[in-house]
């Protein structure tokens, strides 16, 4: 496999404050900030208090299954939000990359049913990908480490 992206945890405080910038910037002020699970639960808790948007929603869609293995199609995992929630809000979505896009496409058609707005942050988009986000960090063609997944999990004795 070639060399991988690594992200740090400093790296990543740093690109969630860019990214809350980019959107800011923007002039886009959302009322809900909707995390995709479990990627995007950092960056979309980084972005809400960036952003002072305290309605924080999320989405569970299990497709991968392990490094570059995934199902064939994503599937959504209950609880779901409730699409009156969304009702009228802007809404942004954040998760840690757009790599294929399949879980991006069914959170993003599953918020635009509902919402008024809905715009994608994510800190990694992958050129395959085919959703393209508003607000990017970084783009790259490698598997990216992040911190939180890096190591393996933790197991009791």
């Amino acid at each position: 496999m070639a060399e991988r992206e690594e992200l740090s945890w400093q790296e990543f405080g740093a690109a969630s404050r860019e990214l809350a910038q980019a959107v800011a910037d923007d002039g886009f002020r959302p009322d809900v900030v909707l995390s995709i699970a479990r990627g995007g639960l950092l960056l979309a808790g980084a972005l809400g208090y960036a952003l002072d948007v305290k309605s924080i929603v999320m989405m569970n869609v299990l497709y991968y299954t392990g490094v570059d293995e995934r199902l064939e199609a994503p599937v959504v995992l209950r609880p779901t939000p409730d699409g009156a929630d969304l009702a009228g809000a802007r809404v942004l979505i954040a998760d840690d990359v757009a790599d294929t896009g399949a879980t991006l496409r069914v959170v993003h058609d599953f918020c635009v049913e509902h919402a008024s707005d809905v715009r994608i942050a994510v800190l990694y988009e992958k050129p395959h990908t085919v959703v393209r986000c508003e607000y990017v960090w970084r783009r790259t063609d490698r598997w990216i480490n992040f911190p939180w997944s890096a190591e393996p999990p933790v197991t009791g004795a």
